[in-house]
């Protein structure tokens, strides 16, 4: 079971399922179930699954909204929207830390191959 194409539109969380038979699932925000879920038959495989999502689901930070089969309790998609001045923050954040995660990767290559430049001059000598 895989969902697929997952957008939110209009306050409309969609994507297409693949499973061969009907799906049972459950859409759920902090452990809430979320109301409207619809699972409509495209072809042989593919199930076209939607779900409004209310507004007060939505609120400043990240918001995270799940997807389960309720047959194997397997999350088989997940939705999670960042908004407000705390995403900014947090973004800003994340990029400052891949920054010096960077440097320190590129020190470290540096010296490597400073290191095994270095060495392979002597081997044949």
């Amino acid at each position: 079971m895989k969902l697929e194409q997952s957008r939110l539109r209009a306050g409309i969380w969609e994507g297409v399922l693949f499973v061969d038979e009907a799906p049972s699932l459950q859409a759920s925000h902090l452990g809430e179930t979320l109301e409207g879920l619809s699972v409509e038959k495209k072809d042989d495989r593919r199930w076209k699954v939607s779900v409004p999502i209310a507004q007060e689901r939505f609120s400043e930070g990240v918001q995270s909204f799940l997807m389960r089969d309720l047959a194997s309790g397997d999350t088989v998609g997940e939705l999670t929207v960042i908004a407000g001045v705390a995403a900014d923050e947090d973004v800003r954040a994340e990029i400052d830390l891949l920054r010096a995660e960077l440097d320190l990767l590129k020190k470290a290559f540096r010296s490597h191959c400073r290191d095994t430049v270095g060495s392979s001059d002597t081997v044949g000598q």
